[in-house]
Order: C-alpha cells, then structure tokens, then sequence
C-alpha cells in the first residue's frame, strides 16, 4: 500500500460516500445511484478484481459506450493499483489490435458497443488476454482462458459498509494508458499520473467553475482524454452525472431539457450538431439551464461561436487548447461570459494564428525557437505532463541543463499579455520555395470566405519548389465551383467559386509569396477522419498526390 499523502484519483470515494452518500450523483437510462451507492458498486468490482489476483501493475482494457458501470471500472481498477487501458469503441478490428499489443492487457471488458471487432478477436491473437468481462453482466462473470478452453469464475461485491479506502498505486504512479492517434491514425499508448489527472481536475473546478450542484452531460466518450479528465474533475467536487451512451445531438439534447443540465463539453463538430438540429427554432427549454461549456479539441470559428451563444444564452461558453500527452487542457480562454458587462465575443481568429488563452496555473510553457523571432516550438513541464509513451520514451527537448521539456509539436508564440497564439503542427509544416508555411495559417484564411464550408491544405512534391502548396476546399451548398472556360455561361445571379477568386481573396487577406496555394482542389466529400475527429492529412495528401498528373496540366 502506499503513502495516503500520495495523490490517488480513488480520494473522491470518501466524498461521495459522506457528503453525496443520499444524493444521486448517476444517471444512465433509468438507472439512478446515490454516491453511496455508487461507492459500494466501485468497492464490489475491487474486491472482486483482487480475488482474481489483479493487481499493481497489472492493464485492464475497457471498450464500452459510457455509463456509470464504466466509471466504476475505471475507479475499481484505480483502488487496486491496476492500470486502466480504455479502447476506443469505435476502432476498427486491426486498431483495436495494435492497442493491445502495445499495453498488454491481462482483462478486457467490453459492451454491445465493439461486437463489430471483438467478434473476430479471439485471445490467442493477445498472449498476455487471460479474461474477458462483460462490463454490464448481472451476474459479474470473469470470463478467463486456459488452454483454449473458456471457464467462467463468478467475482462476489462484497459490501463496503464503513470499511477504509486503502487503495494502492501502480509503479510509477500510472493510473490510466490513454491512446492518441493524432493525424497518422495509428494509436500511442500515453501513461498518465494519478498527479496529472487530480491538477487537471483542480485547474478545471477553478477556471471553469464547475462545482458540486452542477449537473453534468458526458458527451464525450470516456475512452478520449478529454472525457476522462472532465468526468475526474466531476467525480472530486461531487456533481451529478448525467451519462449517455454516445453524443447523438437529438439525445443530447433531450437529455439537457429532461435532466436539467448545468454543464458539458463539446469539440466543434458537437456543436455544430447542435446548431443545425436547432436550426430556425428560437426558443428551447435547455436555454436557460445550460451554465458552463468547455471546448476543445480545435477551435469554434466566429461563426459558430456565435450561434453557441444564440443556442446557449446563459451559458459561459470557454476554449481549451491541449493533448492527451498533458493530460488534456493546458490553457483556457473565456470565449462568451453572459455575467460581463457588455458580453463582448472575444476575437480568437488574428492574422498572427488563433489566440487559445492563458495557462492554468500549474502549467509552465516556454518557446522553443532558433532565436530569429518569436515564434517557435511549445514546449512545457509540470506534474502535468505523462510520464511517456508506454512501451516507449518521453519526447522532450533538453533545453539546457538538467531542465527537461515536453515538445507539444506545436508552432506557436506568447504575447506580452501572456496568451499562447497556435500557428500549426511543427510536422504538418510545408517546405516551399524555401519558405516554412505552416497548413492552419492558410486554412484559417480560407475558411473566412463566406462560400467555404472547409479547407485542408498540404504539400505534395514539386521538382521546383520542393514542395507545391495545395488547398482542398468544400464549398457551400449555395455555392458552385466555375472554371475560366465556362465563367461566361454562368449565371451573374448565382454565388460563383473558382481557384481565381480564392487566389484573389488570399492576397486581399494578405497572404503573400509561396502561402498562396498553387492549386486550389474542389473536395467533395468528407474529409477522411481519426477515430478521434482529427483530419487524416496523410490520406488527403495522398489522393491530393494521385491527382497530381491533373495538378499539372491545370497550372
């Protein structure tokens, strides 16, 4: 066991069995717990875990829709030292796969939610898989292997009555292996601290304002970092927790007006689900609850943040700029806050790359550059940041010293003010006629014109340049995409688009030199996505390269 003054995740037992023990503080369906309640579910499944010999150390895989059975999985593992490993359930078979293969789970246990991909998985595939468990199995049945033959083995809940919080820690203090794909696709085990988890919660109980009678919708999945730290963050201040199986808007939605909600969090796509299901209505019964929302996972343009507001009136709408490498936020920015004076939208869209706030108090951020300019790599330090890549090292950059930095990938600067300005990823960078042009910096510009619905842009190869700058636009539904040949055939009523007219707003915006893309490319379908909403790069760069015969001949 170890010392009580260590930090554990677990610490937020203790509340909820005393201060919330007769107050719902879960609900899933129809399904409502009280904290004591809930407590005794998460003390169940850890006796049960330490009956089957698990403990420090030891990974446990979890793939599941979320619900407060899934809470008190990551909480059980926690008590006995394990290593919670969360899969995302929306992988594919050979995703879900490599994940394994990179924590080597003894467990896994899994919902309806993954029978598309755990129907071909069969333990074998896994070497270290001893178990299987049905997360939401009445009975409580472990499922384990042994020589090919599977046997059930029924774990008891003993009761937790007025017995002692002595749970342990994992080495090193790892408590959850969190998966990152970024834009590769390929999924990155990152251990994180029982340490990161509980400052993170800290920082968002104080920046955001989060507190006990809050009531909090869980749209993100609790597989995904952003998730995972938010619902911590719940769980220490005793908020009720209103879980649904997955973001849908119109579930969501009805959630927020049947349970009152106080609070969420949302990534642009949410909410733009949400403004067009409640699009041309006026007035809806979750407008006046909705207190608090934070967003991440890539900034709300002015558009849409102002459509938030409309959608949320009441609501102190914050951004979060962050990786599951620092245990999701490291700066916050207040976006709309209804109780100022004057409810000015703050601007967060500049020609110098999106403004994304002040850092929370525990975190130390610096720039990393050649000494030119002001603008360079992110880097940062602090209880925040993982431990490393499990089964691998921590990335750094080794300043000088002993001092010793977490290199974010992130290009960007800090103002006299002390706000973090992004400009791009350091490997989406593209090398053209001997300039560095960083993607974001020109979709950014792009997505200004009225007629673009979205902009990904990339470099392909170019004997000339190095590399040729090539934006792949999706224009309105309202809007059509003309060439030279046919412009005179086009009628002067209609909203017209073209590789010329985008050029021409380009340089009005003051992009200058080799930024301009060379080609403008009409996208018509969506752009190919991670399982966490990140824009697969790779995969338009290279269908942007397969079309590169056509590239040339319109130049």
């Amino acid at each position: 066991m170890g010392n009580f003054s260590e930090a554990h995740i677990c610490e937020c037992l203790s509340l909820l069995s005393t201060l919330r023990g007769n107050s719902v503080v879960t609900v899933t369906g129809n399904r409502r717990k009280t904290g004591k309640e809930f407590v005794e579910s998460v003390m169940g499944l850890s006796q049960g875990l330490l009956q089957l010999g698990l403990g420090s150390g030891d990974v446990i895989s979890i793939a599941a829709f979320n619900s407060e059975l899934y809470l008190e999985w990551l909480l059980a593992v926690a008590f006995v030292g394990a290593i919670a490993a969360p899969l995302n359930y929306r992988w594919s078979y050979e995703e879900a796969v490599l994940a394994m293969e990179v924590v080597r789970p003894v467990m896994l246990v899994t919902d309806e939610s993954c029978i598309p991909w755990y129907s071909k998985l069969q333990l074998h595939h896994i070497p270290s898989l001893r178990r299987h468990v049905s997360l939401d199995s009445p009975s409580s049945d472990f499922i384990r292997t042994s020589s090919n033959v599977l046997h059930t083995e029924t774990i008891k809940k003993d009761s937790v009555g007025d017995a002692q919080l002595n749970y342990s820690w994992a080495p090193e203090g790892v408590v959850m292996i969190c998966f990152t794909s970024g834009t590769s696709g390929r999924p990155k085990g990152v251990a994180i601290s029982h340490s990161a988890f509980i400052i993170q919660s800290l920082a968002k109980i104080a920046i955001v304002g989060y507190g006990e009678d809050d009531v909090y919708l869980h749209t993100a999945p609790l597989c995904h970092i952003g998730g995972l730290s938010s619902a911590l963050a719940m769980l220490m201040i005793g908020a009720r927790h209103v879980l649904i199986p997955k973001f849908e808007a119109k579930s969501a939605l009805e959630a927020i007006e049947q349970h009152k909600v106080t609070t969420l969090i949302t990534v642009p796509a949410m909410m733009a689900d949400f403004v067009i299901k409640f699009r041309g209505i006026e007035t809806w019964k979750g407008m006046e609850s909705v207190k608090k929302i934070l967003n991440g996972g890539g900034g709300l343009s002015s558009e849409l943040t102002k459509a938030a507001i409309k959608l949320f009136p009441q609501a102190k709408l914050l951004s979060a700029y962050g990786m599951t490498e620092t245990c999701s936020s490291l700066t916050f920015m207040t976006l709309y806050d209804p109780g100022i004076d004057g409810r000015k939208l703050q601007p967060v869209h500049q020609e110098r790359g999106i403004c994304v706030g002040k850092p929370a108090p525990h975190v130390e951020l610096r720039i990393s550059g050649d000494g030119s300019s002001h603008v360079g790599r992110i880097l940062t330090r602090g209880p925040h940041a993982m431990l490393r890549y499990w089964q691998g090292s921590l990335p750094n950059a080794s300043l000088s010293g002993d001092e010793v930095w977490l290199d974010t990938g992130d290009i960007g600067s800090i103002d006299d003010s002390g706000n973090v300005w992004l400009i791009g990823r350091a490997n989406g960078r593209i090398k053209s006629g001997g300039e560095n042009i960083y993607p974001e910096e020109v979709e950014r510009i792009l997505l200004q014109h009225p007629g673009v619905n979205g902009a990904v842009v990339v470099g392909i190869p170019d004997a000339r340049l190095t590399e040729m700058v090539v934006a792949c636009v999706q224009i309105r539904e309202d809007w059509q995409w003309i060439s030279t040949s046919v412009r005179h055939s086009v009628s002067k009523q209609m909203l017209q688009m073209s590789s010329e007219i985008l050029c021409q707003f380009c340089k009005e915006k003051n992009l200058t030199g080799f930024k301009i893309p060379k080609v403008f490319i009409l996208w018509k379908k969506p752009f190919p996505l991670t399982t966490t909403g990140k824009i697969r790069r790779d995969q338009v760069q290279g269908e942007a390269i397969s079309q590169r015969q056509y590239i040339i001949s319109n130049l």
